[in-house]
């Protein structure tokens, strides 16, 4: 059982929402970057199982977030189209497909990636079959990332993997299931077979993505 969620450390995130508001000046008043951080660091202690690091994250999923708006908020012929990949827990089939697409998508699109029930961990076979795939995965990068809406609202493309009716459902939005097996528990050559079935559907999706 995780321990209980630690106290909002206020000079912390004070600091971590000054980082991020001059990217965004002009745009978002600072109450509203350090709403959305303090939001952040709720949602993700919510699952956490260590708290060290969790201002850290809860400052890179803010970022996400406020890009997210950013994109709904600007010019539609002067963006990158944005996938967004949902399973459970993003723990395993998404963050896949995630670092699989924006690896091999090179900059042509924007990628995220989500949970409707994330856990505290990324699967510990995912970086491993990633690097045999020849993908570089940053230790400590990845992590799962709760469900949220400016990221649903943002996405051009939707992509789910098995979450079930708690997927999102937006009016005007591509969506695509891919009904591919959890890694969860499974051993390496499972895992491995799964990576493969995902890169087969996005060398699929590829070609559907504007050049």
């Amino acid at each position: 059982m995780s321990a209980s969620p630690p106290a909002l450390p206020d000079e912390r995130l004070a600091a971590g929402a000054a980082r991020l508001a001059p990217r965004h000046a002009g745009r978002f008043a600072a109450e509203t970057v350090q709403g959305l951080l303090a939001d952040s660091y709720r949602r993700l202690a919510a699952t956490a199982r260590v708290h060290t690091h969790l201002v850290v994250l809860a400052e890179r999923l803010t970022a996400e977030r406020l890009d997210a708006l950013a994109h709904v908020q600007s010019a539609p012929g002067s963006r990158l189209s944005r996938v967004l990949f949902v399973c459970s827990h993003n723990a395993g089939r998404s963050q896949l497909a995630a670092t699989l697409l924006e690896h091999r998508a090179a900059g042509r699109v924007t990628v995220s990636s989500a949970g409707t029930h994330p856990v505290a961990e990324v699967e510990p076979h995912i970086a491993h079959v990633l690097g045999e795939a020849g993908v570089e995965v940053e230790v400590g990068g990845a992590f799962p990332k709760p469900l949220t809406d400016e990221v649903v609202q943002a996405a051009d493309i939707v992509i789910t993997m098995g979450c079930g009716d708690a997927c999102p459902v937006v009016p005007g939005r591509r969506f695509l299931d891919w009904p591919v097996a959890d890694p969860e528990g499974a051993p390496i050559g499972e895992v491995r077979a799964i990576r493969d079935d995902i890169d087969a559907r996005i060398t699929d999706l590829l070609t559907s993505l504007p050049t």
